[in-house]
């Protein structure tokens, strides 16, 4: 299985979900705190840069929600084609009710944009759904696809620019004030804990729908 039982996975879950919806009602109130963290974050970002400012640019438009969804979709494609077909169902699933728990919070909380956006997205502010998307993309990815590189070397220079790809998504949201900071950490968190609750729903359901005879000769 790409996906296995793992301990602490729970843990995990429990405490990314704590801090999630600590920043989720701390927007929802305007708490001084997010203002602290964001302006904190923000001025350490650099700005007026020609470079930058056509390099993030280029990152957001890559990293847009309904080109995150296409990858996705993509990935979906690819897996099942690859006779991992219980991965596939996963795959998908975890992005699209992603992208649904991520609508929901943004018309909960209804947190408004930052004042001078450079760019033309419209809707609330928290979390990002550029974010959202990239993180989901990029977690399946590591899932699904990195286990097949054998070299342990190639691996680990994957997932680190998988890493590092994200990060400059989050750095591209507040650059151009799409984002708060504190929008991006949201929704990196949002991503993670529902990573983790489907996680477990696969390791869960996988060996079930393994017994439908549509899945009874997909790996798992």
């Amino acid at each position: 299985m790409l996906i296995r039982k793992e301990k602490g996975r729970t843990f995990i879950f429990l405490c990314t979900a704590i801090l999630f919806l600590f920043f989720m009602l701390a927007a929802m109130m305007n708490s001084q705190v997010m203002s602290i963290i964001d302006r904190i974050v923000v001025s350490a970002i650099p700005h007026g840069s020609n470079f930058l400012h056509i390099m993030f640019s280029a990152v957001s438009f890559v990293a847009k929600p309904a080109f995150d969804l296409v990858y996705i979709i993509l990935l979906t494609l690819i897996l099942w084609g690859m006779n991992y077909r219980i991965t596939a169902v996963w795959s998908l699933g975890y992005g699209v009710i992603g992208y649904l728990l991520g609508t929901i919070v943004k018309h909960l909380v209804k947190r408004p944009r930052p004042i001078g956006h450079l760019l033309t997205d419209t809707g609330y502010s928290f979390p990002s759904g550029h974010v959202l998307g990239t993180f989901m993309v990029m977690a399946i990815l590591f899932i699904g696809f990195v286990p097949f590189v054998r070299s342990k070397s190639k691996r680990l220079l994957i997932q680190f620019l998988l890493c590092i790809w994200v990060i400059l998504v989050m750095m591209s949201r507040v650059y151009l004030q799409a984002h708060f900071p504190t929008d991006t950490i949201g929704a990196v968190l949002l991503a993670y804990a529902w990573l983790q609750v489907s996680e477990m729903l696969y390791v869960k359901w996988a060996p079930k729908l393994k017994e439908k005879t549509i899945f009874s000769e997909s790996y798992m």
